[in-house]
């Protein structure tokens, strides 16, 4: 008989839509809404998006693995180490105490969760202990506010009144699953094992939702290995798309369609996943699904994979499983060749580089060998288009292409975790691409997007130390907010 599976190694998001539509107020704070409603993670509403880094495996205090987050703010020049804000669960006013192995940060979204005009953080702490429900797993919401992030205020998101709350957090996505302009979280919300819940917004300042929804996503014990969302009907409602697997066999997905009244209670099928990330690349209206695909639907086997991306295109009804590209690669324009154990795709983020209102993907390859450095990393990206994405016109990175901060060192696992968001607000969305292995502390580097496509001339390299935050074994970079995967496939 089958053991359920009471945790995942992997949660991957991507939340296509921009955070939710500000509702009319008067003054400075309407100023900040019609600011704030256009961008994704803007937490002080000065129109420029911030990029939440996270080092969910650092040691904080002498605790190891206790994590912190470093929120670093755009501007017109990109991000400046002065501008920023490090929170850690011993930031004065965030819940509980930095202990060891809570991993705060192991998942976070940004959106505006109480419908004031700034976006907020959902962070997760996948370790927490709670003494009071016997249980472990918490997400902390942070506000934003014209200063930006800070504890001040910070609350968690209990769990239901009489349950366990066992691995409150777990699944962590945000969209607008109701399409009233709100944002609503997903996620496990208590414990029955089988069930996840939508959270609807507006929270209250106490961490409340207006409501809530428990959906039965399982039809057998398998778990959840990765989650992604955003609008592919083209309807205006957010849909989520759940991606299983039990022990080392992967066991397909789940389209989940939003309504009116939440996501719906029943799901269509969809092809098995690693991680996954929903963009428009071909600009119809109708959000696409990229994935990872798992090598023989045997999990096992990722740390050995070459890496395959495939793209379902989005159709009136879902993802469609007819019109679907595949990506590697050996792809005719994409840099580079199908190597064993590159794991090409291991991340994926999805954004409009260029500003021809196409979706780009970013591609991490974090195992790819640069020369003799094995492990060193890359990142592909990958342009969107009319008819959608194409190896046509693909461009690599690395440490050691020209303008890039560094050297490509063995074991740095450049393209460790990939975010692409607009921190210059010029229509043209920037590249976030982190090291966390770089010199056992972590790092992360900024390329400018430009009208041909990223360019490296120019890109920036932050890291632990630059930023004043703790830096021995901080793995820094593991993840950024809003992006779609907390876990990379080493091989043994």
């Amino acid at each position: 008989m089958r053991v359920r599976t009471l945790c995942v190694a992997v949660v991957s998001l991507a939340v296509a839509l921009t955070g939710g539509a500000a509702s009319a107020a008067g003054g400075a704070q309407s100023s900040a809404k019609t600011t704030a409603a256009s961008v994704r993670e803007d937490f002080n509403g000065d129109g420029y998006q911030d990029l939440v880094t996270t080092a969910s495996e650092s040691p904080v205090a002498g605790q190891p693995r206790a994590g912190y987050i470093v929120v670093t703010y755009g501007s017109p020049t990109g991000f400046d180490p002065e501008s920023k804000t490090i929170v850690s669960q011993n930031t004065a006013g965030v819940p509980g105490n930095a202990e060891t192995d809570d991993r705060f940060g192991q998942k976070v979204v940004a959106r505006d969760l109480d419908d004031d005009g700034y976006t907020d953080l959902a962070v997760r702490s996948s370790g927490e202990s709670v003494t009071s429900t016997n249980s472990y797993g918490t997400v902390t919401v942070l506000w934003g506010r014209e200063a930006g992030i800070a504890g001040a205020g910070a609350v968690t998101i209990e769990a239901p009144a009489g349950s366990s709350g066992w691995a409150v957090g777990e699944n962590l996505a945000a969209g607008d699953f109701n399409g009233d302009g709100l944002s609503d979280l997903m996620m496990r919300h208590g414990d029955d094992w089988e069930f996840r819940a939508v959270l609807f917004g507006p929270f209250t300042r106490a961490g409340a939702p207006a409501d809530e929804q428990p959906i039965d996503m399982f039809s057998t014990d398998n778990g959840i290995l990765a989650v992604a969302a955003g609008d592919m009907t083209g309807d205006g409602f957010d849909d989520v798309a759940t991606f299983y697997a039990y022990e080392n066999h992967a066991e397909g997905g789940k389209f989940w369609r939003g309504s009116a009244s939440g996501l719906s209670t029943t799901a269509t099928a969809l092809p098995s996943a690693a991680t996954a990330v929903v963009g428009d690349f071909d600009r119809d209206g109708k959000g696409d699904l990229a994935t990872r695909t798992v090598p023989n639907g045997i999990t096992e086997d990722l740390p050995y994979d070459a890496g395959t991306i495939k793209i379902y295109y989005g159709t009136a009804s879902g993802p469609s499983t007819t019109r679907v590209r595949t990506i590697t690669q050996n792809t005719d324009g994409v840099p580079g060749s199908s190597e064993k154990g590159d794991q090409f795709g291991a991340r994926l983020d999805a954004g409009d580089v260029n500003g021809d209102g196409y979706a780009d993907l970013a591609a991490g390859v974090p195992f790819e060998a640069i020369g003799n450095k094995a492990a060193a990393g890359a990142v592909v990206l990958l342009k969107g288009r009319s008819g959608g994405l194409l190896g046509t016109g693909a461009q690599a990175f690395h440490q050691d292409t020209a303008g890039i901060p560094g050297v490509a060192e063995a074991g740095d696992r450049f393209g460790g975790a990939v975010h692409l968001l607009d921190i210059t607000n010029d229509a043209k969305a920037e590249l976030a691409v982190s090291a966390p292995e770089e010199n056992n502390t972590g790092a992360f580097w900024s390329l400018r997007g430009t009208a041909s496509g990223l360019t490296a001339t120019g890109s920036a390299a932050l890291n632990p130390l630059d930023l004043g935050a703790p830096s021995a074994n901080a793995r820094f970079g593991v993840a950024f907010g809003n992006e779609n995967g907390t876990y990379l496939y080493p091989p043994d």
